[in-house]
């Protein structure tokens, strides 16, 4: 039988605050195990939790950011379950009043269009600690906890089950990714936990619309693994079906090194947690004027970016793809128009020899040493015909190593183009003299050695010969 494949799913995207959702502690990744903790945090008797506002604003932010209605009330609820890593026993989230509700995506197909995934709802709720399994000296195999991590503030994006493919999927969660990440409120680091994703996987067969029993893949923080985890799935759901067998609502791990699933737990329903309101929280009371002064503050978000860099600019949308992919690249490429405006021209820089630089030397483009005053400098000067594009890559090179100005280095290396056409014009001559055989043959009709001249006198001008000239002074040399 074939079968088609549902997919819905739930993000937690840790946010970038400088202190944790109820309480005063850090939320700075990598210090020694339970040295960011205190009594609210850990869980102690008759500590209150106090709401983080910035958490709120975040939220807001990411929630107009995926169309999403902004409630003007939404409620704290007590999620109640026992964990090793959960010290008060119960986590804070929202359940039937979250702050975010009715959202979508666009998302790219494959094969050209798009397709609206639909956003449920996104709620606030604090992190669990993190359980560190570990071989300890004179103990042997042991677990402990960390709760460094306890009451980080999460915002949890559940989708509706729109998604009908691994690839629809990802291309999902990578545009959910590159939103938080522009929105400032989320670092997106996969490896560390920052952006970690739960997939609810069914199957139905073709031509139905009722949806079969799901199994949900729990907290997988790579887009490739998550690919990865979902076909997983889909084979092992399809080979139980095709046997006459029941897909168990349950939990299952993604394990890495063998490239499938496993059994975790039995799929708990929201009344298994037993909600309710958060005794010590009161509503969160979001107002119209609040909701507009965010909105007034949000960054361009990339698809109105991508889509101003084609129309406006006249990129093509390959170039406006790559730019926005990040907002730092993308300011980057900005910036550097602003003093150089030749979109295409900044681009194929940016796209060539800066991502190039940066790529070899694994570093971002914020820390570039090549400026987007420095670059578009160095392009004036290519565009004033003071240097040309070859001899401006090797100019490149040292700006990016030294981050001195391109005329200083032009000036240091003595690397000014030469476009005084007396000296070219001797160099031309010297070359066709000496090349008597490969004139004649240019002469009969062979034109593919135009650029053989071309390159013989950038070679004798150590390339600092003004191509235009060199290219103008050899069509009247070798004409017949």
């Amino acid at each position: 039988m074939k079968y088609q494949v549902v997919i819905g799913l739930e993000v937690h995207t840790q946010l970038t605050t400088a202190t944790k959702i109820f309480c005063g502690c850090s939320t700075r990744f990598g210090a020694q195990p339970n040295s960011q903790t205190c009594p609210v945090c850990l869980g102690f008797p008759g500590a209150l939790p106090v709401l983080n506002q910035k958490v709120v604003e975040y939220a807001i932010r990411a929630g107009l950011a995926t169309n999403c209605t902004i409630a003007e009330r939404s409620v704290f609820a007590r999620k109640n379950y026992f964990y090793p890593d959960l010290p008060k026993g119960y986590q804070i989230s929202q359940f039937d009043l979250p702050i975010c509700v009715n959202g979508h995506l666009d998302i790219d197909l494959e094969g050209g269009g798009t397709k609206r995934i639909g956003i449920t709802r996104i709620h606030m709720e604090e992190d669990a600690g993190k359980l560190v399994h570990a071989d300890i000296p004179g103990v042997g195999d042991d677990s402990c906890v960390d709760l460094n991590r306890a009451c980080t503030p999460l915002l949890e994006v559940v989708s509706e089950p729109d998604m009908r493919s691994p690839d629809e999927a990802i291309a999902y969660l990578k545009k959910l990714h590159q939103i938080v990440v522009y929105l400032g409120i989320c670092d997106g680091n996969l490896e560390e936990g920052s952006f970690r994703c739960d997939a609810n996987v069914s199957l139905m067969p073709v031509g139905s619309n009722v949806f079969g029993t799901r199994a949900e893949l729990k907290n997988i923080n790579s887009f490739r693994f998550i690919k990865q985890a979902i076909e997983y799935e889909i084979e092992r759901q399809a080979e139980i079906l095709d046997e006459g067998g029941r897909v168990i609502q349950e939990t299952r791990l993604f394990d890495p090194s063998t490239g499938t699933t496993r059994s975790m737990r039995g799929k708990e329903e929201a009344h298994d947690y037993r909600y309710f309101p958060d005794p010590d929280l009161v509503p969160v009371i979001v107002s119209p004027s609040w909701v507009d002064e965010v909105r007034q503050s949000l960054p361009e978000l990339p698809d109105a970016k991508r889509e101003r860099f084609v129309k406006e600019m006249g990129l093509p949308e390959y170039d406006a793809e790559i730019l926005t992919s990040t907002r730092e690249l993308a300011e980057y490429f900005d910036a550097t128009v602003a003093l150089f405006p030749q979109a295409k021209t900044v681009s194929n820089w940016v796209m060539g020899e800066v991502s190039r630089a940066l790529n070899e030397d694994g570093k971002n483009v914020t820390e570039c040493p090549v400026t987007p005053e420095l670059l578009a400098a160095l392009l004036k000067l290519i565009e004033k015909g003071t240097i040309s594009g070859k001899i401006a890559k090797t100019v490149f090179d040292e700006m990016y190593k030294t981050g001195k100005e391109p005329e200083k280095i032009v000036e240091e290396k003595g690397l000014v183009q030469v476009s005084d056409t007396g000296a070219i014009e001797a160099i031309i001559d010297e070359i066709l003299a000496r090349e008597a055989g490969q004139v004649a043959e240019y002469r009969s009709g062979k034109d593919k050695l135009f650029g053989f001249f071309v390159g013989q006198v950038m070679r004798a001008s150590k390339g600092k010969a003004n191509p235009a000239v060199v290219n103008d002074l050899l069509l009247k040399k070798l004409a017949p």
